[in-house]
C-alpha cells in the first residue's frame, strides 16, 4: 500500500505535515510506502532534526504550493506542479493507492471531480463526520458541508454510501439508516425530507428505520444519519464550539475528549473512483498522524470499489 501526503497542505505546514508523517510511519506496518509530496529539503532538515531516517519515506519533490487562499479551480489549472495536483496525478497514474491533505479543500475538490472523476451513476459525492456516542461506536452524519442544497435522490444516495463506509471502515454488519428531520412522524419536516422519506421508506439498498431528530445523534436509534451538507456542516460546528468551550473550562471528560477532531484527522470524499481523505486545515502533527492511519483503513475497506460494484 502506498498512501501520498500533501506535505505543503494546512496551516501549519510543513512542520505539522513531516511530523505527523514521522508520527504515522511508527504506527504501521512495514509494507505501507508514505510518499512525501513538497520540498525534499525541508523535509529531510525536519527529520534530521527528529534524528528520524528521512529515507523510510519515499520524496516526490515540488517547491510549487496551492496556498489556502488560492481560487481552487484556478490554482488547480496554474500551479501544474502544486504537491496537490502532483497527488492527484499520482492517484490517477496507479503511483499511489490513497491521496491525503489538510490543504485547501476546493482544490482538493477539484482534483477529486477532475482527475479521478466522480463514480457513473452518483450524482454528487460527499463527506461525513463522525459523532461520539457513549457507549456505542460513533454516528456517522452526510454530508457535511460539500453540497448546502439536495434533492431527494441525492439523500437516497448519501444514505447508500453511508451505509456502504459503516459496513466496510466501521465494521457495523447492518447499519441501520436514518433520516435527520424535526420529527419523527412521517409527515413532518420540509419539502426535501418529506420528499426524501417517501424516496427512502420502501428501499432495499439499505436498512432505513425511519426520521431522526437532533437529541437522536447520541442515542442508540441508528447507525448513520443522512442530511444536507447545510445542515451537517452546522452540526460539526457546533460539535467543535463544543469541545472548544469544555476544554476553555478546564473540564476532564474521556467522552467530551473524543469531540477533539484530532483523534479523527479526517474525512475521505465518498464517491469517487479513488480514496482521498481531507483534513482539517488547522491540523497539528497528531491530527495528520490520525488522518494517515485513517487513510490506511479507507484503502483497506475497499470502499471506492465497493461504491462502484452498488452502484453499477
Amino acid at each position: 500500500m502506498r498512501i501520498g501526503i500533501d506535505i505543503f497542505g494546512g496551516d501549519f505546514a510543513p512542520e505539522s505535515t513531516v511530523l505527523g508523517s514521522i508520527l504515522a510511519s511508527k504506527s504501521i506496518s512495514a509494507d505501507i510506502q508514505l510518499v512525501l509530496i513538497g520540498d525534499e529539503s525541508i523535509i529531510t532538515s525536519i527529520c534530521e532534526r527528529e534524528n528520524f531516517d528521512s529515507s523510510v519515506f519515499e520524496i516526490v519533490h515540488t517547491t510549487e504550493l496551492i496556498e489556502m487562499g488560492d481560487y481552487p479551480a484556478r490554482a488547480f489549472s496554474v500551479k501544474s506542479n502544486s504537491s496537490i495536483v502532483l497527488g492527484f496525478k499520482l492517484l490517477a497514474g496507479g503511483k499511489i493507492d490513497g491521496f491525503a491533505s489538510v490543504g485547501n479543500t476546493g482544490a482538493m475538490m477539484v482534483g477529486a471531480t477532475r482527475v479521478i472523476k466522480v463514480v457513473p451513476g452518483i450524482i454528487r459525492p460527499c463527506i461525513t463526520a463522525s459523532f461520539p456516542r457513549p457507549d456505542q461506536h460513533p454516528m456517522l452524519v452526510l454530508d457535511v458541508g460539500i453540497n448546502p442544497d439536495c434533492r431527494p435522490d441525492v439523500l437516497y444516495q448519501y444514505a447508500i454510501l453511508g451505509n456502504i463506509y459503516a459496513r466496510h471502515v466501521l465494521n457495523i454488519p447492518q447499519p441501520r439508516v436514518g433520516l435527520l428531520n424535526i420529527g419523527s412522524e412521517e409527515e413532518k419536516g420540509n419539502l426535501l425530507t418529506k420528499a426524501s422519506f417517501q424516496v427512502m421508506k420502501e428501499s432495499r439498498d439499505f436498512n432505513f428505520i425511519g426520521n431522526l431528530e437532533g437529541n437522536d445523534l447520541f442515542s442508540d436509534k441508528a447507525d448513520v444519519m443522512v442530511c444536507d451538507g447545510f445542515v451537517g456542516n452546522v452540526m460539526v460546528k457546533q460539535a467543535e464550539a463544543f469541545y472548544a468551550m469544555i476544554r476553555k473550562r478546564n473540564i476532564n471528560d474521556a467522552f467530551f475528549e473524543k469531540f477533539n477532531f484530532e483523534n479523527y484527522g479526517g474525512t475521505p470524499i465518498l464517491g469517487i473512483n479513488a480514496p482521498v481523505v481531507i483534513g482539517h486545515g488547522i491540523s497539528n502533527d497528531v491530527t495528520v498522524k490520525n488522518l494517515i492511519l485513517h487513510t490506511v483503513d479507507v484503502i483497506s475497506g475497499n470502499i471506492c470499489d465497493n461504491i462502484k460494484e452498488a452502484f453499477t
